[in-house]
């Protein structure tokens, strides 16, 4: 298992680009089931869920070329039907939580599906109702099978229907619409996410033939169509690197330039950075973080904490929660760190503790932290990764830090940022990987 070996204290420069989005990616790598045609993706991040997800669309008999860095070709033509109820595609099932959305298009274009249910971070109870019950809506069923220790769907003749989800869940209203897009009639869903991710599927689908409209709200209608095309389709920026490249700037006091960050798509996410007291300046669709050496916290208007908290699009995304709390332990001034979402997301602030953080945490989502002003520095501290979001906040404190850190299972980090230690060390970094 690799490591990470971080020689804390010193400052970035340069310019550095976000890779591609990665929640994206999960989602437009498994709409290209919904087509026989090629279609083609640009900008896709070379990292593990990711490369996991292409090996496991190659198993079930898509065609995949790759035709540059980040950019290839999918052509589902002929799917392996004997293979999707196989051992070995539930055993890869099991290990990539981004296989959950696989069930809708698999059942658009199949009417059937076994599937395992997946791993993932260890961040808390992440259900799957919302997935399940949208199938349901669209007139599938399914059953577990306990001796496969998976569910097995049906749904040969999907309806479109009119829906109001329990949750807005990214990954769930992505499953429906991709579900939804090959139905009979009309389906409307409810309470839909709109995170520019989706908006993104949700084009990408418009380009192959669906007929989606509502595109950015939370009522999106869709009119099933019998069949799709192929088409190209280029990924957005990922904004939860944008977050931590901003985080990193600031804690370490360093002037960094994010390049192509797409800004437009961003959301809240720099004003909730600006309200730690960090300075971003914009130039076309670059960001400019320059060097500070103390930013202050601001307050409500009342006087009351500084209370940052996740929330569905268009507020603050629960992925950037812990970068906001590692970056708040340098910060004048205190604030109240809320992750409504995970029960367990927060847990990770233990090790800062063990650095010397101030951090008070009150219970499994909510956690008070006084920042440190810069007059003291995090000691260096070995820590072992338990998500993608906690690990990369555990590496920004660490690049931080005083003295020389480790952190373990970065496995975890792979997962979600391509090629991470060499480029940060290409603007001033000190981090080692030990296998």
């Amino acid at each position: 298992m690799a490591s990470f070996v971080v020689e804390g204290g010193h400052k970035l420069h340069g310019c550095i680009t976000p890779q591609g989005a990665k929640n994206e990616a999960l989602q437009v790598l498994c709409a290209v089931l919904l087509t026989k045609e090629t279609v083609v993706i640009d900008n896709l991040p070379d990292i593990l869920d990711v490369n996991n997800l292409i090996d496991l669309l190659a198993s079930v008999g898509v065609t995949v070329e790759k035709l540059a860095k980040g950019k290839f070709a999918f052509t589902a033509a002929n799917l392996d039907t004997a293979y999707l109820r196989s051992a070995d595609f539930l055993k890869k099932c099991n290990k990539l939580r981004g296989s959950v959305m696989l069930i809708g298009p698999l059942l658009a274009r199949l009417g059937e599906m076994t599937y395992a249910k997946p791993g993932g971070d260890k961040i808390g109870r992440r259900r799957l109702d919302t997935h399940f019950q949208g199938m349901v809506n669209l007139g599938a069923t399914f059953e577990y099978d306990h001796e496969l220790l998976a569910y097995r769907f049906e749904g040969r003749n999907l309806k479109g229907a009119y829906m109001l989800l329990d949750e807005a869940s990214v990954t769930g209203t992505a499953n429906i619409i991709m579900a939804a897009v090959m139905a009979k009639g009309t389906t409307t869903i409810y309470n839909a996410a709109c995170e520019p991710y989706v908006q993104q599927l949700c084009r990408m689908l418009n380009n192959m033939g669906a007929k989606i409209s509502g595109v950015g709200s939370n009522l999106l209608t869709i009119e099933g169509v019998k069949v799709l095309h192929g088409t190209q389709h280029k990924l957005l920026p990922d904004m939860i690197e944008v977050g931590s490249f901003i985080g990193m700037a600031a804690i370490t006091g360093s002037e960094l330039r994010i390049k192509n960050a797409g800004i437009r798509d961003l959301g809240i996410i720099p004003d909730a950075f600006r309200r730690l007291g960090i300075r971003i300046d914009e130039e076309g669709d670059d960001l400019i973080i320059p060097a500070q050496e103390h930013y202050q916290i601001e307050s409500f208007l009342d006087g009351s904490i500084l209370t940052l908290a996740d929330a569905p699009w268009p507020g603050l995304t629960p992925d950037l929660l812990s970068v906001l709390l590692v970056v708040a332990t340098q910060a004048k001034g205190s604030v109240l760190i809320h992750q409504k979402m995970f029960e367990s997301r927060l847990f990770f602030v233990d090790k800062l503790i063990d650095m010397g953080a101030q951090i008070i945490l009150c219970d499994p989502h909510r956690a008070v932290v006084v920042g440190h002003n810069h007059e003291r520095k995090l000691k260096h501290n070995n820590m072992t990764s338990p998500d993608i979001r906690a690990g990369i906040a555990m590496l920004i404190a660490a690049m931080s830090a005083e003295g020389t850190s480790k952190i373990d299972h970065i496995d975890q980090i792979d997962r979600g940022y391509e090629d991470i230690e060499h480029r940060l060390n290409a603007i001033g970094a000190h981090i080692r990987r030990e296998e």
